[in-house]
């Protein structure tokens, strides 16, 4: 009987909710168009990666928002978090390189029925991932979006420090005329 117990518990223990990830690609230089995501969690813990590929000169990157908007308290999700990595070897692989993690707050605005995770980098050309995790409760889910956008080289301040050094030594000039003989 103790042992039939016992593979009752294990069977149990093996049965709870676990969400498959979801892997998702978005892409290269994704954008708001092109990177939208989603996943109904329900009541499973999850972990979730969506893959991209930035190419080109540097990109400012920014997941705008994972919001889960739920309706009542049962929907939460707990240890809600976002991870952006570089990807070096396989997704997840453990070589991965990690560029930083945001717990989720609550929303701006939305009471105590909303969560929402957000943040920003600025990235080389390279492949990445945003891995999305937590304990979704009820019937939870998250939607999102993130985008990339190309930083442009230095082409504001390339001509501005010579502009400044000629205006300072015009300003030194201009106070030394000012001076009285031997000051």
């Amino acid at each position: 009987m103790k042992k039939l117990l016992l593979a009752c518990v294990a069977l149990v223990g093996l049965t709870v909710s676990a969400q498959p990830a979801v892997i998702q690609d978005l892409g290269v230089n994704p954008n708001s168009a092109t990177g939208d995501f989603s996943n109904s969690v329900g009541g499973a813990t999850f972990t979730d990666q969506y893959t991209f590929q930035l190419v080109g000169a540097p990109s400012f990157f920014t997941f705008a928002s994972a919001t889960n908007d739920f309706a009542q308290p049962s929907d939460f999700i707990t240890d809600f978090t976002g991870s952006l990595y570089q990807q070096v070897g396989a997704v997840g692989g453990g070589d991965d390189i990690l560029f930083n993690t945001v717990t989720a707050t609550g929303c701006p605005g939305g009471g105590t029925f909303c969560q929402i995770l957000a943040g920003s980098a600025i990235l080389a050309s390279g492949n990445y991932y945003l891995q999305i995790s937590g304990i979704g409760g009820g019937t939870s889910g998250y939607g999102g979006n993130l985008t990339s956008v190309a930083v442009p080289g230095p082409v504001l301040g390339a001509g501005l420090l010579p502009i400044l050094g000629f205006l300072g030594f015009a300003a030194w000039k201009r106070r030394r005329q000012d001076l009285p003989a031997g000051a």
